[in-house]
């Protein structure tokens, strides 16, 4: 707490004649942050803008959709990480809009913590295909490489949706119009990936950056840090999260995923399709593609199929564009009972953050 209270006296010590904004990249920073209390205790110049770091947010509603389609007409064991149960798809009322909705109808769906839970499911249920419905960033994406290299049942496909964190940010700087003075990335990507990943938002966009963990002392030094650099001029990235987050990475999880997966062109569910942004099992693995060993069953009738639902103003709050009280249906027709889009349903979403942290009133963007 000593370490804590002396970071924040060294950011009260700065004077910025303007608003200055940070993007935290990560929803688990924005959780740390949001229960923590910390919008309150920096000063009033200083902006904390959530990012795009919540894969559930972004998987794609096709995805989702193909996932419910599968539950309820291929009559398979569909596993998928706890959050994705809630996430509503775009279809007419009346119609099944969830997994969850799928399971109470009568799927066979059950939630995950873990790609180890999938493929004990699927020795357990030798004569039913199981299918994993693998969404996640890099973190979550690195052990169900490792577990395709291992080897994994014959009756186990996997429905993969894994994305990348750092081409969201590169579209974001590449616009020309970011919205945030400086970056905070993610600890436990750079754990898995190397810190390094984010140098080119010093090397191409001059912007202070700065790796931080999940604690308030390691997220309060890499405010200060950023900081420091746009008050010097100097520009540097800077690991505060030294004790996990090391060069290179984990050279084991980053050789599973570079083994089992290719990295393509892949959509972000509101934003569209980002270059170089997504994961897909390589040819090798092809006897473990759900997509290919499954009908698809994407239909173009579907109004609005791959965008946000009605309202839902999600892709503004990844994009850090607007904070999450300002979409017009926070707190209205959207709430974590009931929630209308994505970022409401995810415990890294950042309106599902923002209600448990007390923020209960929507207002105008």
């Amino acid at each position: 707490m000593d370490n804590a209270r002396a970071w924040l006296d060294k950011i009260h010590a700065f004077e910025f004649d303007r608003p200055i904004k940070i993007m935290n990249v990560c929803g688990g920073h924005e959780r740390s942050i949001t229960h923590a209390g910390m919008r309150g205790a920096l000063p009033k110049w200083l902006e904390l803008v959530p990012g795009p770091g919540c894969p559930v947010c972004v998987c794609p509603e096709e995805d989702v959709y193909q996932a419910i389609r599968l539950a309820l007409h291929d009559k398979v064991i569909l596993v998928a990480f706890g959050d994705m149960l809630r996430v509503p798809v775009n279809v007419k009322k009346g119609e099944v809009r969830s997994l969850a909705e799928a399971q109470a109808a009568g799927a066979d769906i059950r939630p995950i913590a873990s790609p180890i839970d999938a493929r004990r499911i699927a020795q357990d249920n030798p004569d039913r295909p199981v299918v994993f419905f693998a969404a996640g960033f890099e973190t979550t994406t690195a052990p169900t490489a490792a577990m395709l290299a291992e080897g994994i049942p014959d009756n186990l496909s996997i429905l993969l949706s894994g994305r990348l964190t750092w081409p969201a940010v590169a579209m974001l700087l590449d616009s020309g119009s970011p919205g945030f003075d400086a970056l905070v990335a993610p600890g436990h990507v750079s754990t898995v990936m190397g810190p390094e990943e984010w140098s080119f938002v010093i090397d191409r966009h001059e912007i202070p950056a700065a790796v931080a963990g999940f604690g308030t002392e390691s997220l309060l030094a890499s405010f200060y840090s950023v900081l420091r650099q746009l008050k010097t001029g100097e520009r540097f990235l800077d690991n505060c999260y030294r004790e996990v987050a090391h060069p290179g990475g984990n050279p084991t999880g980053r050789r599973l995923l570079d083994h089992t997966l290719e990295v393509v062109d892949a959509n972000w569910r509101g934003i569209g399709i980002i270059p170089n942004s997504g994961y897909a099992l390589r040819p090798a693995f092809a006897q473990h593609d759900a997509r290919l060993l499954f009908p698809d069953h994407t239909d173009p009738g579907r109004r609005r199929a791959g965008e946000m639902p009605p309202g839902c103003d999600c892709a503004q709050v990844v994009l850090g564009k607007i904070y999450p009280n300002q979409c017009r249906i926070y707190g209205k027709a959207c709430t974590p009972r009931n929630p209308v889009g994505p970022c409401m349903v995810s415990d890294e979403g950042a309106c599902r953050i923002w209600w448990a942290g007390g923020v209960r009133v929507a207002v105008d963007a």
